[in-house]
C-alpha cells in the first residue's frame, strides 16, 4: 500500500488555493489558530510514546511523518527558519524521534524510533531573499533533518509578496530605549517554574545590580500585546530561551513576528539559551535567529551566553554551587553576560558545555534515566507508535 505523502504549510488561503491542486491526495496540516505551543513535558516519550499529551488536532505529527512516503514544507522565510505557525507544528512531532541519545555525525542527536530515512523538500518564500538569507534556511532545514533523522531532497526559494513583511530599506524608525534602564528576562519556555529556562533566569537575575524582573510568555499567550507593552518598558531585554527542533520554540517566533511590526522602542538584546544536547555549538542557528531578528526589528543584538546539557546543568544548579565543578564553564559565561548587562555594553557570544564532563557519560546517564523512566510508566524503551494513533 502506497504511503500518502505530507505537506505542512503557513500559506493563506488565496495562495494555497493556487497550487493545492499539486498535493491533491497528500495529508495537508497548517496552524488553523487552535494548535497549542509544545510544553516539554515529554509525555510523547516517556507516557504515551510517539502521541502528544496535548488533544488539540495536531497529537498525532510524529505518526503523519512516519506514514507519509515523503514531506513537503512551505513556509514564510523568518529570521533563518520557519514561520511561527510551521515551527509550531514541528514543535509537536518529538515523538518522531525517541528520547535516548546517539552520536552521529559528530553530534549527540536522538536515536530513530523507526528505521527509515524520510525525504523532505522545504520550500521557503518570501518577498525578497538575500543569498546569506538562503543559505541560513538551507543551514536550518540541514540541521532539522539531521536532528529528526531525516534527509533533504530539496530546498526551494519561491519570491512572492508578503504585506506582513516590511522591508528594510522602509523600517519605521523606533523611538530610543526607554529611560528607566530596567531589565526585563523574558522567559520564553512553556515549561513550568523548574524548566531550565526559569532557573537559568534566575540564576541571572540573582546576580544583575540593575533593576530586573522574570516575565513568562506562557502567562500572556492569550495577550501578547499586553506583554509588548511590558517589555517596551524596559532599556534591555534578555530572551531566555530553550532550543526546539534546532530553533527558536513557536511561541517566541510569533511574539517576535508581532514584536517586529509592532511600534515598540529600539532595545538592547542579550540572548541566554539552552538545550538538551551536549555539543553547545548545535545553538548556532537559534542565536542566527535572534540576530536576524534584530536586524530586521531595529534592535541592538548585544551578545548571548549558549548553555548545552540543560538537563544536567539545571539538575547541577540545584545541588552544587554555580561557579564550581560540571557548571564553571556555564557560570564564566553567566559572569561575563551580567557585567556586560549591567554596563550596557556589547559582548562577544559565548557557549558554554559541561566542564570536565565527558560526553560519553552524558549520553549513557541520559539514556540510562530515560530507559528507567519508561520502564516505571510500564512502556518498552524502543517502544513503536500504538495502532490507534
Amino acid at each position: 500500500m502506497a504511503k500518502k505523502n505530507l505537506v505542512i504549510q503557513d500559506l493563506d488561503t488565496a495562495a494555497w488555493e493556487k497550487i493545492s491542486s499539486d498535493y491533491d491526495g497528500w495529508n495537508v496540516v497548517s496552524d488553523n489558530g487552535s494548535i497549542h505551543p509544545c510544553i516539554g513535558c515529554f509525555s510523547c516519550w516517556n507516557r504515551t510514546p510517539g502521541r502528544c499529551a496535548i488533544h488539540d488536532g495536531y497529537e498525532n505529527m510524529g505518526s503523519l511523518i512516519h506514514q507519509a512516503g515523503e514531506v513537503t514544507v512551505i513556509s514564510r522565510y523568518t529570521y533563518g527558519g520557519f514561520s511561527g505557525s510551521v515551527k509550531g507544528v514541528f514543535d509537536r512531532c518529538l515523538g518522531y524521534v525517541l528520547p535516548q541519545f546517539e552520536i552521529t555525525k559528530g553530534e549527540t542527536h536522538h536515536k530513530k524510533r523507526f528505521d527509515e530515512d524520510k525525504p523532505f523538500t522545504f520550500i521557503f518564500y518570501g518577498p525578497s531573499l538575500t543569498d546569506d538569507e538562503k543559505e541560513s534556511a538551507a543551514k536550518y532545514a540541514r540541521a532539522v533533518c539531521t536532528n529528526i533523522r531525516g534527509h533533504v531532497k530539496d530546498v526551494i526559494f519561491r519570491v512572492c509578496d508578503d504585506d506582513t513583511a516590511v522591508p528594510a530599506q522602509e523600517l519605521p524608525e523606533r523611538p530610543g530605549k526607554a529611560d528607566s534602564g530596567k531589565v526585563m528576562l523574558l522567559n520564553g519556555s512553556m515549561r513550568n517554574i523548574d524548566g531550565n529556562s526559569a532557573k537559568l533566569a534566575r540564576a541571572l537575575t540573582g546576580r544583575l545590580k540593575r533593576d530586573n524582573e522574570i516575565i513568562d510568555l506562557r502567562t500572556y499567550m492569550n495577550d501578547p500585546d499586553r506583554l509588548i507593552n511590558i517589555l517596551d518598558e524596559s532599556q534591555i531585554i534578555v530572551l531566555c530561551v530553550p532550543l526546539y527542533v534546532d530553533g527558536l520554540p513557536s511561541q517566541v517566533i510569533k511574539l517576535m513576528e508581532r514584536m517586529e511590526r509592532s511600534s515598540m522602542g529600539s532595545k538592547q538584546v542579550y540572548l541566554l539559551a539552552n538545550m538538551g544536547l551536549y555539543e553547545s555549538s548545535q545553538l548556532d542557528n537559534l542565536f542566527g535567529a535572534v540576530k536576524q531578528w534584530c536586524a530586521k526589528s531595529g534592535h541592538e543584538y548585544c551578545g548571548g551566553l549558549g548553555v548545552s546539557a540543560g538537563e544536567l546543568m539545571g539538575t547541577l544548579m540545584d545541588v552544587i554551587p554555580f561557579r564550581r565543578g560540571t557548571t564553571k564553564k556555564a557560570s564564566q559565561g553567566m559572569d561575563r553576560l551580567v557585567q556586560s548587562i549591567d554596563n550596557t555594553e556589547a559582548m562577544a557570544d559565548i557557549y558554554a558545555e559541561p566542564f570536565a564532563f565527558p560526553r560519553w557519560l552524558y549520553v549513557w546517564i541520559a539514556n540510562t534515566n530515560w530507559n528507567r523512566t519508561s520502564r516505571k510508566n510500564g512502556i518498552k524503551p524502543k517502544d513503536m507508535f500504538t495502532k490507534d494513533i
